[in-house]
């Protein structure tokens, strides 16, 4: 009997004296903790203020790689359909800087905020853009819908 308590209690010990270590050594900060992939963005949030309906309303996130391996983005999720996001597809390496635009479709009328995550090797990182849609005025002239690279035509007056 005697035996049988000296082999519990040098079982107490023993865990007495593992947990604590566990603990410490789980627990470090998270400064302590470098990722091998990482990225750093200039701004996360983007505030469009307002825009007309109908007009584009792009943003580009600028980020760059501060980790010590390539990252590689997978498609972001955004939180409506409303809202488009562009990455780039090839690895950023460590160093380098690359750009994430986001286009929100203001056809809607009315205030927004959505959200675009971003899914790579290194941490999740949300997106926010955010703004209000207000109806274009009647007297402001239409929208002109022209190619990238039109040149304008001088019209000759009439005599």
């Amino acid at each position: 009997m005697i035996v049988r308590f000296k082999y519990n209690l040098f079982a107490l010990l023993f865990l007495l004296f593992l947990i604590p270590e566990t603990g410490i050594s789980q627990n470090q900060p998270e400064n302590q903790i470098h990722p091998a992939a990482q990225l750093l963005f200039k701004k996360t949030q983007h505030n469009f203020g307002t825009l007309y309906q109908g007009d584009t309303a792009v943003y580009q996130f600028s980020f760059i790689n501060t980790g010590k391996t390539p990252v590689l983005l997978s498609q972001p999720v955004s939180s409506c359909g409303c809202t488009v996001p562009t990455w780039p597809k090839t690895p950023i390496l460590p160093g380098q800087s690359a750009k994430i635009s986001v286009t929100y479709n203001t056809h809607n009328i009315g205030k927004f905020k959505k959200f675009v995550t971003i899914y790579s090797n290194a941490p999740p990182i949300d997106l926010t853009i955010k703004g209000e849609v207000v109806p274009r005025p009647e007297n402001m002239l239409p929208i002109k819908k022209t190619n990238l690279h039109a040149v304008p035509v001088n019209k000759k007056p009439n005599h």
